[in-house]
């Protein structure tokens, strides 16, 4: 029996192994699934070793190698363990192509446009940890977090955010805005970008992570408009914290990646700014992860075409068939334009929720358009979600963003010490770029 029993369990080991490669994209009941052993083996690929050789030493221990069965289980271990050794490796790919993405975004000298100052930080603070123990350690001593903060009157739990902030202080700083992802319809503020927001905020930054309402109850575009309404609190309080209100990045991943882009894209709207519209939603880049660019579908890249239908009824409360226009007014691949601020788009290659194709085509789309900088970066081997805890990639790619947004705000410096930047500028807002 216990041969038998040692099989089985290398057969399941394997099987998350072989779905870390080859995740399901458009078989329908077997999308998430797939997502959730794709997204935990191919970013904690030691761990699942870790766990694979302990049930081995066990099942060996209790004579799981007295029978053939035992034998052929061992076999497929050790096959195991070698692909899952090929996916570390794989995982290394990130950090030079997220680089060779910035060069041919930004130039291939960017670096030397990264003021003197800001690379100083950028070098002395430690990066998030590469391959930890516990890859869901994020609290720093050097970093506060203000938390449950409302941002509309009488909004509730939906309506609030977290500012994290360094615990020395600060002012005038750079503000990142993180909008979380969910599906629209779950997710929260505490839950993702922690790796990035913590390390930003090691640097000087200050960071904000807001809650939206969500559906079934909140109907397209309550979700936008919500975090429009965050960035006007930006605008009015973060000066309390130290941050600066006139120089806001915003990002977010899945659906958060798909309201960073809309962020972006519809400044100033007052279609999405109703009763403020008077506030200014400029953002001054947008980095979205992981996000979903076009809900009608119109060039047939979705793997799964169903999840337009399930975004229509759920999200926008309309007929995917009738209400085409609906959809697109919704996607930023139809929202794109030559006002857009510089964009730094990130996907991963295994992706299962979120079409790769499609975020190629937002960006091939947006640089074509856009007068300014569009950087895309597909990372090898990724999954959906796949900077959430500390790995690998997840230090890569922070460490990516942390150079992109330093080029953005030092070109932000920099415009606003020109004779033409300075014209109409407020006293404040010239201190604390110089600062």
């Amino acid at each position: 029996m216990v041969p038998w029993l040692f099989l089985a369990a290398t057969i399941v080991g394997a099987l998350f192994t072989l779905n870390a490669y080859m995740p399901q994209r458009r078989t329908g009941a077997m999308i998430i699934p797939s997502f959730f052993g794709g997204w935990l083996t191919s970013e904690l690929a030691l761990h699942h070793i870790a766990w694979q050789l302990a049930a081995t030493v066990v099942f060996v221990w209790a004579g799981a190698l007295e029978a053939w069965p035992g034998w052929a289980g061992l076999g497929i271990t050790v096959v195991s363990w070698a692909a899952l050794l090929s996916n570390v490796k794989l995982a290394a790919h990130a950090a030079p192509v997220l680089e060779a993405a910035l060069s041919a975004g930004l130039g291939d000298d960017y670096r030397t446009h990264i003021d003197a100052d800001l690379a100083e930080k950028i070098a002395r603070t430690p990066p998030p940890p590469r391959r930890p123990v516990n890859p869901f350690r994020f609290k720093h001593p050097g970093v506060t977090i203000h938390r449950d903060i409302p941002y509309v009157e009488g909004g509730g739990k939906r309506n609030q955010l977290d500012v994290y902030v360094p615990t020395a202080g600060v002012q005038g700083a750079p503000v990142l805005l993180q909008i979380h992802g969910g599906g629209w319809t779950i997710g929260n503020k505490h839950e993702q970008a922690l790796p990035l927001m913590v390390h930003l905020a090691q640097q000087g930054w200050v960071c904000v992570a807001a809650n939206y309402r969500l559906s079934p109850k909140a109907t397209w575009p309550d979700h936008l408009v919500d975090c429009k309404q965050a960035l006007a609190w930006i605008r009015r309080e973060i000066g309390r914290f130290g941050g600066n209100p006139d120089f806001v990045v915003v990002t977010g991943g899945s659906a958060g990646g798909h309201l960073t882009a809309m962020m972006g894209l519809t400044a100033n709207d007052p279609r999405y700014q109703p009763g403020f519209e008077s506030v200014d939603t400029r953002v001054a880049a947008a980095v979205p992860f992981y996000g979903v660019y076009d809900f009608s579908n119109h060039w047939g890249l979705h793997p799964h075409p169903r999840m337009g239908n399930w975004i229509a009824k759920s999200v926008l409360k309309v007929d995917p068939e009738r209400d085409r226009e609906a959809l697109r007014r919704a996607s930023p691949l139809h929202c794109i334009h030559a006002g857009a601020p510089p964009f730094f788009v990130i996907h991963g290659t295994n992706d299962s929720l979120a079409a790769v194709e499609e975020a190629r085509h937002f960006a091939w789309s947006l640089a074509r358009t856009s007068a300014e900088p569009v950087v895309y970066a597909e990372i090898p081997g990724a999954q959906h979600a796949f900077e959430v805890f500390h790995s690998e990639r997840t230090s890569a790619t922070v460490q990516a963003v942390d150079r992109f947004l330093a080029w953005t705000y030092s070109r932000y410096r920099a415009r606003l010490q020109s004779p033409e930047g300075m014209a109409g500028v407020a006293p404040a807002a010239a201190s604390a770029a110089a600062s």
